[in-house]
């Protein structure tokens, strides 16, 4: 399993002979350890059958705009929400025609117009066509959105031409899907991630706990290990699995949390304090079970360390990025917590019943000192994502200040 494992991947096939690769196409990603689901134009239905690609993906394929099975009939919502990232194979020049101009008239062009995640095409198309002035305006204006475009290869084609426009086999393409995870913004960096609750014994089997389930927190560790940084992850009892290339230290009481944290804070550049803390703990554990006796039980509790600010009021503190969860007030408390606990970002959520804590979703409000940008509801491994870019943003800023404030310090004049 590799940069893939995990990660959902939006298939869209065009209409045109190469579509008869996707299903070995399917076969590769769901090797690779990715999710898929399909997307299908009408033309690619000509070519190839939607119950091919279910029985494949093990998802049904959606194929319609306006699907009144859909949550809300909006299907294109749902897929662009889902997916971590949208490969359009094979892209047929008419669909690279209308994705450069906006269509959303069909399924696929919709959701390509409402998702945000990172996006490719594999084109496949006669020479001609490739190599028409038009289509490559298209190709270059996709380029200039960031937009990858994976191929084409050359050689032999269906009508009987030889020259560039194949569809790239399906393990390239893949290999190069890998790379749309990789930005390598963060190469040479150590981060130090923080994930999941605390747990702080009453008893020998009872404890004082919280909701959080981690998923945020090893998201954020497996976005850093994308960005190219070495990744420490302290993690609390949860369970999860522990990301690829990611060190994992296990603790269970807020004091075991912040004895690794300092343990490893030193030769850190980056810390991001996703876990849950609990704010207290029993003063004092009784060595056997509570019994049941009394109509009311009376604890009492004592402050659990902040491991946070802690962190961020060392001398040569790494960049803190903290994160808040709260039921009201999201902004007013997350800026309180930036200022107070001097932290250089943090990362803001609204907690209920259905949000933030235990979901697979969730939406993200970042905050520094002078900005703030707001994540709209994603998949966390989505938005950890988008924070990492933030992250990396504001840490090189910050480095390159700091390295200028320093030239200037050492200047005579």
């Amino acid at each position: 399993m590799g940069l893939l494992s995990g990660k959902h991947i939006l298939l869209g096939i065009t209409g045109g002979i190469a579509a008869y690769k996707s299903a070995e196409l399917v076969r590769r990603l769901r090797e690779a350890g990715a999710s898929v689901r399909v997307v299908m134009t009408a033309g690619a239905a000509e070519f190839i059958t939607p119950l091919t690609l279910q029985a494949l993906s093990g998802h049904p394929v959606a194929t319609d705009l306006l699907d009144p099975a859909a949550e809300a009939s909006m299907g294109h919502i749902e897929l662009a929400r889902w997916a971590d990232a949208v490969l359009v194979a094979p892209a047929t020049a008419n669909f690279i025609a209308r994705r450069v101009h906006g269509r959303g008239d069909d399924l696929l062009t919709a959701v390509c117009l409402a998702c945000s995640a990172p996006q490719a095409v594999a084109p496949a198309m006669n020479r001609g066509m490739w190599e028409d002035p038009a289509t490559a305006h298209n190709v270059d204006t996709l380029r200039a959105r960031g937009i990858r475009v994976i191929g084409p290869a050359e050689g032999s084609q269906a009508c009987g031409d030889n020259g560039p426009g194949r569809l790239l086999e399906p393990e390239v393409v893949v290999r190069h899907l890998e790379s749309l995870f990789t930005s390598g913004v963060l190469t040479g960096c150590r981060v130090l991630v923080t994930a999941g609750p605390t747990r702080e014994p009453l008893d020998p089997v009872r404890y004082l706990s919280n909701r959080s389930s981690g998923k945020m927190g090893f998201a954020v560790a497996a976005a850093a290990v994308e960005a190219g940084a070495q990744v420490t992850l302290v993690a609390g009892p949860v369970a999860l699995s522990t990301p690829k290339r990611v060190k994992r230290i296990d603790v269970v009481t807020a004091s075991e949390m912040q004895q690794a944290v300092l343990d490893h804070v030193g030769v850190t550049d980056i810390f991001i304090a996703a876990a849950a803390v609990a704010d207290y703990r029993p003063q004092v554990m009784s060595g056997r079970k509570l019994k049941k006796s009394a109509e009311k039980l009376i604890l009492e509790l004592e402050r659990n360390p902040d491991i946070l600010a802690l962190v961020a009021a060392r001398e040569n503190a790494p960049f803190t990025v903290g994160f808040a969860a709260e039921t009201e007030s999201v902004e007013l408390n997350a800026q309180q917590k930036l200022q107070e606990k001097s932290l250089d970002m943090i990362a803001a959520n609204r907690v209920g019943e259905t949000l933030g804590f235990e979901a697979d979703d969730n939406a993200l409000q970042v905050f520094w000192d002078g900005g703030s940008v707001l994540l709209e509801r994603a998949r966390k491994t989505r938005l950890a994502r988008q924070l990492m870019e933030l992250v990396a943003e504001r840490y090189h800023h910050k480095h390159n200040s700091d390295s200028v404030i320093k030239l200037h310090a050492k200047d005579p004049a």
